[in-house]
């Protein structure tokens, strides 16, 4: 095997410089090799006689791609002198400097990124080149349909499936991988589409790949092709800061935890009763007050404008959006302690740093409560490049349904004033309609007919059942951190429902995606995050991005296990659920109920 090329172009490759090869009179090429040249092909045939067959098959991938048309005989195997080349596409060019980053630590090749006109001694090249210059098929975010027939070059792609029609099929995240003995070839219509396709040559990868540091492997890529695109435009989990607050640096591993199974949006639970997290200039004691508790009674914390434009940028170089949240009228103790004029009877509450919900409110017959929902959504907004604003609106049980419902009103067309679109906890469903909003939906009960009314009248929808994708509940009863009131929650509960059918009265086109919350009022450390998001997140996160046809629960649990020596190997924290068929007893921290300053305990 000859290892080679990772491409994406998006117009056929240009004729070599020197002309057409001259051939002889059987159509073979007049040029004949210098001896070393047959000494080294010899060398790798017969290589390719012994090696072993890759270790990872093609169709191993999480989330399961559309198509999947492996080549046993197609082996790829990455050498030392390897080149990953990219066309001048500044974006796409920032995608082949991640794929070097990723491949370096454990490889300890020097892989250099160059244009893809450059051409390099030998034939050990990965070339990565863009179809950024085609149209993107943005079409609505929600559901996508086939891309099969990318496969076959449509028409207008030229013959190895690229080009603008190509492009077009695969859409706004989509790519098509191509691994031969000679090249690996990423193809896709947009730097997201690219990153996602390094994601998934990643996990083709042994899983040595997750070190640190160079280890001796033999990084051998099982030959075929990949063709892949999502089935929902919206993929996320959520972070609470709010309950315990979470560093800076432990919010960027959350995102390479998304980034790696595919999911596109980080939705930062920033405001709570027990603390505010948030930087606002034109009310800052709402951090430098309410930012100094949380649950149990420890320090809180809060970002500042830098440290939340930090959080945004890492999150868009690896195509995550931030969704910020700033819950209201509820969830508002911490602001009221900071600005006792905000509440309903101008009397500052004590902190509060326990775990109850639905006592507190802004008041909405206040004048100077809009002011600051203004100022604050305004602030966000700012330095929020993603289209979307967080309002909460759960929980509010001491404001009067009318008044809530003119509150809500008044505070949608406050965030539209920002310039961006509002999304809310499905509690918002009874009140006006504002110009594309959208409900997240929460409940246990498939059956929400205020839900389902809110879709007739515009609206669209984020699944997150709490009983199906909330992984702040516990895997088993003896789990030790967590709650159980939407009940247990193991890998397969969180993989087999459907987000398209879940909700009656609530069509596939109108679901916009799914996201995976994580409540902290019992989290408190980066292991625990981690223990309660693998490996329930890459479950959700296959729901969001395969198509239904792949779902099966069997094949995915197979999948699956072999994540498992990856995450040990990357020191990532997780939970060993007896559902899924590890292939070793892994190795992993095991959080326990202790204060955040003592270390994980491992086993």
């Amino acid at each position: 095997m000859h290892p080679g090329a990772v491409t994406v172009p998006t117009t056929p490759a240009a004729p070599s410089e020197t002309g057409p090869e001259p051939l002889d009179a059987v159509g073979l090429s007049a040029r004949q090799p210098a001896a070393a040249e047959l000494a080294r092909s010899a060398a790798r045939a017969a290589g390719e006689l012994l090696a072993p067959p890759a270790p990872v098959r093609l169709a191993d991938v999480v989330p399961a791609p559309e198509l999947v048309t492996p080549d046993p005989a197609a082996d790829f195997v990455l050498a030392e002198d390897a080149v990953i080349r990219v066309d001048a596409d500044r974006a796409a060019r920032d995608v082949a400097e991640q794929l070097a980053g990723l491949l370096r630590p454990a490889t300890g090749y020097p892989l250099p990124v160059t244009d893809s006109a450059a051409r390099a001694d030998g034939s050990l090249v990965l070339t990565l080149t863009s179809m950024a210059k085609s149209t993107d098929a943005a079409g609505p975010v929600g559901a996508a349909g086939p891309v099969g027939a990318a496969a076959s070059a449509p028409a207008g792609a030229n013959a190895d499936g690229t080009g603008r029609a190509a492009a077009e099929a695969l859409g706004d995240e989509g790519y098509r991988l191509d691994v031969t003995g000679a090249e690996i070839r990423i193809t896709a219509g947009s730097a997201a589409g690219l990153f996602h396709g390094i994601q998934t040559l990643r996990q083709l990868l042994p899983a040595a790949m997750e070190n640190a540091t160079p280890v001796a492997e033999r990084w051998v890529v099982p030959g075929g092709t990949i063709v892949d695109r999502p089935r929902f435009g919206y993929r996320g989990a959520m972070l609470d800061v709010a309950r315990h607050f979470f560093e800076v640096d432990d919010v960027l591993r959350v995102i390479d935890h998304l980034a790696r199974y595919k999911l596109n949006h980080l939705h930062l639970h920033l405001t709570d009763d027990q603390g505010w997290r948030i930087a606002v200039d034109s009310w800052p004691k709402l951090t430098e007050v309410g930012g100094t508790t949380e649950v149990g009674g420890g320090p809180g914390g809060w970002y500042t404008k830098d440290d939340y434009r930090r959080i945004v940028a890492y999150a868009a170089r690896r195509h995550v959006t931030v969704v910020p949240e700033i819950d209201l009228p509820g969830h508002t103790n911490a602001a009221l302690v900071a600005y006792p004029e905000l509440a309903p009877g101008k009397t500052p509450p004590p902190p509060y740093t326990g775990t109850e919900v639905g006592f507190s409110y802004v008041d909405p017959a206040d004048e100077r409560t809009y002011a600051f929902v203004a100022d604050v959504v305004g602030e966000v907004a700012a330095l929020t490049p993603g289209p979307w604003l967080h309002l909460g609106g759960d929980e509010a049980f001491k404001v009067p349904a009318d008044t809530y419902r003119g509150f809500i009103e008044r505070a949608q067309e406050l965030v539209a004033a920002t310039g961006k679109t509002v999304i809310g906890w499905h509690q918002l469903a009874p009140t006006g309609h504002a110009e594309g909003r959208v409900l997240q939906w929460w409940g246990t009960n498939g059956d929400d007919p205020e839900t389902a009314d809110a879709v007739r009248r515009g609206a669209r929808v984020i699944l997150s059942p709490a009983n199906h994708a909330y992984v702040d509940m516990k895997y088993t009863p003896d789990t030790p951190i967590g709650h159980d009131w939407a009940g247990l929650i193991d890998v397969r509960r969180a993989y087999d429902w459907d987000p398209g059918t879940h909700l009656t009265g609530v069509p596939a086109e109108a679901v916009l995606g799914v996201e995976a919350p994580l409540w902290t009022e019992t989290v408190t450390t980066l292991a625990e995050v981690e223990f309660m998001l693998f490996p329930r997140l890459p479950a959700i996160a296959e729901l969001g991005w395969s198509p239904r046809s792949t779902h099966d629960w069997a094949a995915f649990r197979d999948r699956l296990a072999g994540h498992g020596p990856r995450w040990t190997t990357a020191g990532i924290a997780f939970h060993p659920a007896p559902e899924i068929p590890w292939p070793a007893t892994p190795s992993h921290p095991i959080p326990t109920q202790r204060s955040r300053d003592e270390a994980p305990h491992t086993t």
